[in-house]
């Protein structure tokens, strides 16, 4: 099977996950500047998540320009992974509303992990159906970088009943080691032609 609607069907859904968290904003009551101040909680939950479904969605692109074909495992591996996607509004809303409290804080954490690890599982998919000479196993080598995230996930979602700063700290770097573009597939890429 192609992958054009594999693309076209994750391009869509990551639109609307983005859409929803905008659309949690409420318009302030009044025009001071104090009102637009009491959404600064939000304004920042929203600017980490659209960071991280940005990270996700450029990843995810990048991953499907290695991919021949697609098979049923890997359909299933990327609706798992947009469904992890799709719980991000839901506790990006949460932690905005309550101020980055520590259960919001933490199930926020949970989601994240959750999604890394099916981005990884996804990325294992595909591996295994294109083999071990293929471009994607090529550019992902030992992709310490996905390994460093689940650890910093999982220190993130300890520390969050102690400290929701350091955890979102710690969820700020994560995000931050993802958002330098990841050259790897593009280097094979170009080197493939």
């Amino acid at each position: 099977m192609t992958k054009n609607r594999l693309e076209a069907f994750s391009d869509g859904v990551l639109a609307i996950i983005i859409t929803i968290m905008v659309l949690e904003f409420k318009v302030p009551n009044d025009t001071t500047f104090e009102s637009v101040l009491k959404l600064s909680h939000k304004f920042l939950s929203y600017i980490l998540s659209f960071i991280y479904v940005g990270i996700y969605w450029n990843n995810h692109h990048h991953m499907m320009h290695t991919v021949k074909r697609v098979n049923g495992k890997i359909l299933w591996a990327n609706l798992h992974l947009l469904f992890w996607l799709s719980l991000i509004p839901f506790t990006t809303a949460w932690i905005g509303e309550h101020h980055f409290a520590p259960f919001p804080m933490m199930l926020y954490g949970i989601v994240l992990f959750m999604n890394g690890l099916a981005y990884f599982i996804l990325q294992n998919v595909i591996l295994s159906h294109h083999g071990k000479d293929s471009i994607l196993s090529k550019a992902v080598g030992k992709d310490y970088k996905g390994k460093a995230s689940v650890i910093l996930y999982l220190i993130g979602i300890s520390l969050s009943q102690y400290s929701t700063l350091t955890a979102g700290i710690i969820y700020i770097i994560v995000a931050l080691m993802w958002l330098i573009p990841d050259k790897r597939i593009e280097k094979i890429l170009e080197a493939e032609k």
